[in-house]
């Protein structure tokens, strides 16, 4: 069964592809540009997370799911970097979840029926994910068929209610089992293909990320985490260019 926890002996073994999401147009940057293709410490976002990949000796092969009509500026940037692992560069859909299913249709496409990968989707716009983060993914994958990262929140965290058109508190989760999300997280590319595949006989389902997805619709499943780090931050508002710049530079 796809995603089970012991069907995977030689996932060791298995070769291991980072995608690099990066479908998305940033309008929250305001940007004339996607986000991911602004300078930061003398480089466009996306080359720091190109760059990251192409260091970590876990990743075998990279592939960028760009917003449309960008993607021989990708290339150009990898050239430039240097990005000998890239093997790709596809169009994304106007949802994160129609570029992740671009991605699993690339890498199924790529290794034929019936074959797997370890598949590691991240946010282009986390430009300063570590090594120590992508290799705890990838060795993850080697017990298990989802992994997740994240981080400890350390506000209080409110769900609401709106009434008359304010907000008001309606709950106060326990913070000690709260967790902010990261990426990359990480599959078996058999598990994620058939939890989007499960996915897209709802119409109503809407996810915010892969790990979900597969949380969903893969119930049998059990999805570990990896623990995060602040610096792994997601550049979305302008005040995150200037947080990234200032952690570059130390």
């Amino acid at each position: 069964m796809p995603g089970s926890e012991t069907a995977a002996p030689y996932a060791a073994v298995w070769p291991t592809v980072a995608v690099v999401l990066a479908g998305g147009t940033g309008a929250r940057m305001g940007a004339p540009v996607p986000k991911q293709l602004l300078d930061v410490g003398g480089k466009p976002v996306i080359r720091h997370t190109l760059e990251a990949f192409e260091a970590a000796p876990e990743v075998d092969e990279i592939l960028v799911v760009m917003a449309d009509g960008y993607a021989d500026r990708v290339r150009a940037i990898a050239d430039d970097a240097r990005v000998a692992k890239l093997a790709g560069v596809v169009t994304g859909g106007s949802t994160r979840s129609d570029s992740s299913m671009a991605a699993v249709a690339w890498a199924s496409s790529r290794f034929g029926p019936g074959a797997e990968c370890k598949l590691l989707l991240h946010d282009a716009a986390r430009m300063l994910v570590s090594g120590r983060i992508i290799a705890e993914v990838a060795s993850a994958l080697d017990h298990c068929s989802a992994v997740g990262v994240a981080v400890a929140s350390s506000d209080t965290v409110i769900e609401v209610e709106t009434s008359g058109g304010e907000a008001f508190i309606a709950s106060v989760p326990d913070r000690a089992r709260l967790r902010r999300m990261q990426t990359p997280q990480g599959f078996h590319l058999s598990a994620i293909r058939a939890a989007y595949a499960a996915a897209e006989a709802d119409p109503d389902f809407r996810a915010t990320d892969d790990c979900s997805v597969v949380l969903r619709f893969l119930p049998h499943v059990r999805v570990r985490i990896v623990e995060g780090e602040e610096r792994n931050l997601k550049v979305t508002e302008p005040i995150d260019l200037v947080v990234a710049e200032a952690l570059l530079k130390r």
